[in-house]
């Protein structure tokens, strides 16, 4: 963005002094909320950073699809260029931007597996054709032509034609395991809010301090 670009008065926090917030959990769920009524299209997407064996770069856009305490979950082919990735170095870093309200969060952390129960039942409460796409997909890894795919589709359409579909061994969650979060909201002139949480480990008591826009 150019310093010379025209932005309208940033809106008014629901949530109060973000800044006092002694914690970053409730403050996150309260944008979150936020993003949800005011968000166009998925108040839940968030970039997900990682990087390869050679320590280059990589990010992409997916859903949060839960979090709590514990940390930030989202799901994946296990064998895409992520899946590999985050398996290997176990660190991710992830950013919300919500451009209506103005504001963004980023965080750092420590990535884990989550529990097989846990996979199995946001998996199950995908639609159908999603849960066969996720069969049919093997996810980053050269596509000689779309009917390839739809080829793929078809027939595990008819594999799983009845009763359930299984979740793929290859496919579950991540949950990144925040230690540091950071708010940032937008002010007049560049002269922005940002405050960030940081902690030694997940049993750590957080501490916050303001850093300059």
């Amino acid at each position: 963005m150019t310093d010379h670009f025209e932005q309208s008065p940033p809106p008014e926090l629901t949530t109060g002094d973000f800044s006092d917030s002694p914690e970053p959990f409730r403050l996150f769920a309260a944008w979150l909320k936020d993003a949800d009524a005011k968000e166009v299209n998925d108040p839940n997407a968030m970039a997900v950073a990682s990087v390869d064996e050679t320590g280059m770069p990589d990010v992409r856009m997916v859903l949060l699809k839960a979090f709590d305490e514990a940390g930030f979950v989202f799901y994946t082919n296990f064998e895409s260029k992520k899946g590999r990735e985050l398996l290997a170095t176990h660190k991710a870093a992830l950013l919300f931007h919500w451009k209506t309200l103005r504001r963004q969060v980023r965080i750092r952390g420590t990535v884990e597996v989550v529990a097989d129960a846990e996979a199995d039942a946001y998996f199950a409460s995908r639609a159908r054709a999603s849960r066969i796409g996720a069969w049919a997909s093997k996810q980053s890894r050269p596509l000689e032509s779309r009917f390839a795919l739809e080829k793929a589709v078809a027939e595990y359409g008819l594999k799983y034609a009845i009763g359930e579909v299984p979740r793929p061994a290859y496919w579950s969650g991540f949950r990144v395991v925040p230690e540091t979060i950071e708010f940032w909201h937008d002010r007049p002139f560049r002269l922005h809010d940002r405050i960030e949480f940081a902690r030694t480990g997940a049993n750590s008591a957080w501490e916050k301090v303001r850093l300059y826009p």
